[in-house]
């Protein structure tokens, strides 16, 4: 007798047949001695239409909702026309039935991914099909010939699922139930033109609501002045600088505090009262769940999007070359630990650095309690070829995020003088870091630049060679990125910091965050739900950022469901789903729940009194202010240092991004209509006192990378030194800052 295997694709059902040396390939199927071999194509079967339950729903009129069917019913996929059955679901779906049927087939095997939508497709297609025969299921996070050979020694009972079913058609009869009811009462309700649709859903719009908050704290947001004092301090053979510190703090409110401090600095010598010299361990990143994935590819390459490297996982996925990709998991169930042993043996083998790559155990790898349903995203013990570049780089991240767990640590010396100055309260702080040994880094050839402090002994005298106050102004919170967005959402919106490795309580800190279930979708859900963001019209991109448009923010602003909106309630339900998944929580439960929410939401609607939405597509709070146009009004500071005429763009403002042109006394950005002040003075003071003017060269540089060159700067007693400056402009103060230092 033979048995039916089922699989979500049939680039998984070859990936099986492979495994088993089947060849015999059929019109929709393999067939081996023991196994028929069939795939699905993702879904074959979708929910009803509201229309499908009664014809009136074609047409949406207010009276007709809330509409909540009796029943939840299925058909046959419908192709991208909406107006007929996809044939190739129909026919695939006739091919899974007649094997099925036959004689010779006295079970089922259902091999779809291992998570909550995996096990809908497959079950979805055994209930409609009205199965009989005994069903298992094989539960793998890789399709390689070893794993698929134990898997299937090692079947379960399909039934033993059934929470992991209940959890995903939840979820589906939930969003449909969100979606069909409140999009359709929201758009009768707002629109204010003909085919303009406002989508609502259960994981679409609690994260518009975090981009609407974090762009109205940038559109906000007040810039707070502060005051910074820097020393140069000589001892004979060179100086070094220090930032004046005072109970741990080196930004004053106040400039004339520090005034005060320079004055009493004038005639004194310093001494460097203290020199701390450390050696700290610098762990490597954690291993890649997909959230990470997704976010240091996007971060780091362009061209791709969060949606685009989800799919490329999955490809590699279904190639045989990593596990599973949709997980949340940054670390390794304990059971794995002979698989990843095998797999490091195989992927090391000819690397420069292949001998400091060593097997170990460590808690920071491996920990099945931090671990729900699927381990961290690692490569198999196959080696590819043939990759296409997209799939190289996705590749090669996973893979040296797993070969960085067994290189040595890396370690750095951390050196910190502390230079004081008699009758002077408080210090100058100054620190160094020099790269020891690079351990895991040498992966990536990630070796950062070393701040080398002079060897110095602790107590020497120092003179002061100048002493600069500085002002700054803090900074806005910066807009999302996909990367950013995604760890967002995947811990509820309690935010992380970003670095590139992390110490082990913050480890610990995102993965309880993560774990507690609280969560706004899901790692397979994410990367849709920010491209329906954009499709929608709800948002849209600025190079790397997601900014919310003038109709998003008006429907947040609209929309009266706040609990739709509020993250507590968004975590509460993503966690009520996972509990439903652990069968802590009945499906039941949650859908009353959810049919009492959508009624209140469409009456609430209903009832609300509210205009249709006026909107235009643009950004409405944008990260750079448009171009000035022609103005005869009374010229503002800016605006003077231009003269007419067409004028050479030197670059674009690093403040608005407005054009930056040369006029009579100064580089001015051309959008001070908007309110933009920047400006660098030909004749800079700070500058000059180097004897040294601003030049059209040097604006270009800073405009363009950031610091410029400059040589043959000039001290007071006559010494000539050049210099890399950066230039800083404080919009409140309409000065500028500029910083030196010595080139590499």
């Amino acid at each position: 007798m033979k048995k039916v295997i089922i699989a979500e694709k049939p680039s998984v059902a070859k990936n099986i047949a492979d495994a088993l040396h089947i060849k015999g390939r059929k019109d929709g199927y393999f067939e081996g001695e023991s196994y028929l071999i069939t795939w699905a194509f993702g879904h074959l079967l979708e929910l009803y239409d509201a229309k499908d339950y009664d014809e009136k729903m074609k047409i949406w009129r207010m009276e007709y909702f809330p509409f909540i069917p009796e029943q939840f019913k299925y058909k046959v996929k419908m192709d991208q026309g909406r107006k007929k059955v996809d044939s190739g679901a129909k026919k695939q779906l006739k091919c899974i039935k007649d094997l099925i049927a036959r004689d010779d087939v006295d079970g089922v095997i259902s091999a779809t991914d291992y998570d909550r939508e995996g096990q809908i497709i497959g079950d979805s297609i055994l209930n409609y099909l009205k199965v009989k025969k005994p069903v298992y299921r094989i539960l793998l996070n890789e399709w390689t010939e070893d794993e698929v050979k134990k898997g299937l020694e090692k079947v379960v009972d399909n039934r033993s699922m059934q929470p992991l079913q209940d959890a995903g058609i939840s979820r589906q009869h939930a969003d449909w139930l969100i979606g069909i009811n409140l999009t359709s009462v929201a758009t009768l309700k707002y629109k204010s033109g003909k085919g303009e649709l406002f989508n609502i859903g259960r994981v679409l719009l609690p994260t518009l609501k975090m981009i609407y908050d974090r762009d109205m704290e940038i559109l906000n947001f007040n810039p707070e002045p502060y005051f910074k004092l820097t020393g140069t301090f000589g001892y004979g053979e060179g100086n070094y600088e220090g930032t004046y510190t005072l109970d741990k703090k080196d930004k004053f409110e106040k400039e004339e505090d520090l005034k005060l401090i320079r004055s009493k600095l004038q005639d004194k010598r310093g001494v460097l009262a203290q020199k701390e010299v450390t050696e700290k361990n610098e762990y490597p990143p954690v291993l890649f769940n997909l959230s990470a994935l997704q976010g240091h590819i996007t971060s780091k390459y362009t061209g791709f999007t969060s949606d685009k490297v989800l799919k490329i996982a999955q490809s590699l996925y279904e190639k045989k070359y990593i596990t599973y990709p949709r997980t949340a998991s940054s670390v390794l169930d304990e059971s794995l630990v002979d698989k990843a042993k095998k797999v490091l043996f195989s992927l090391k083998q000819g690397l420069p650095y292949e001998e400091e790559l060593v097997f170990r155990k460590s808690p920071r790898v491996f920990n099945s309690k931090k671990v729900e349903s699927h381990s961290a995203i690692i490569p198999t013990y196959m080696k590819p070829s043939g990759l296409g570049r997209d799939e190289q780089l996705v590749y090669e991240a996973v893979r040296n995020r797993f070969l960085m767990q067994f290189m040595p640590v890396s370690i750095v010396e951390e050196t910190v003088f502390t230079t004081t100055v008699e009758d002077v309260e408080g210090a100058f702080i100054s620190k160094g870091k020099v790269q020891k040994i690079l351990g895991w880094k040498k992966i990536e050839n990630d070796n950062a630049k070393d701040a080398i402090l002079p060897d110095l002994i602790e107590g020497i005298p120092v003179t002061i060679e100048k002493v600069d106050i500085t002002s700054h102004a803090t900074t806005p919170p910066k807009a999302y990125t996909e990367k950013t967005l995604l760890r967002a959402m995947e811990t509820c919106g309690k935010q992380f910091k970003e670095e590139k490795s992390q110490e082990e309580g913050e480890d610990n800190e995102l993965m309880d965050a993560i774990l507690s279930g609280f969560s706004i979708g899901t790692p397979a859900t994410r990367a849709e739900t920010i491209k329906k963001l954009c499709y929608t019209g709800y948002t849209i991109m600025q190079k790397k950022n997601i900014r919310c448009t003038e109709k998003g923010k008006k429907l947040i602003e609209t929309l009266p469901i706040k609990e739709l909106m509020d993250l507590e309630y968004t975590g509460r339900l993503e966690k009520t789903l996972a509990d439903i998944e652990k069968g802590t929580v009945k499906k039941d439960t949650f859908m009353n729940h959810i049919i009492r929410f959508v009624v209140g939401g469409v009456d609430t609607i209903k009832g609300q009194k509210a205009a249709p939405i006026q909107y235009t597509k643009e950004a409405f709070a944008p990260a750079s202010v448009p171009k000035a146009k022609a103005s005869t009004k009374k010229q503002s500071t800016a605006e003077k240092i231009t003269t007419v005429g067409k004028k050479e763009v030197l670059g674009k403002c690093p403040l608005c991004g407005s054009d930056v042109i040369e006029g009579t006394k100064g580089f001015g950005c051309m959008g001070y209509k908007q309110g933009c002040k920047f400006v660098i003075w030909k004749a800079d003071e700070a500058l000059g006192r180097y004897g040294k003017k601003t030049t059209k060269t040097l604006v270009k540089q800073l405009l363009k990378k950031g610091e410029g060159n400059i040589k043959g700067l000039k001290t007071k007693n006559g010494t000539k030194f050049d210099a890399i400056v950066t230039y800083t402009f404080n919009q409140d103060k309409g000065l500028g800052d500029w910083k030196f230092r010595k080139p590499e």
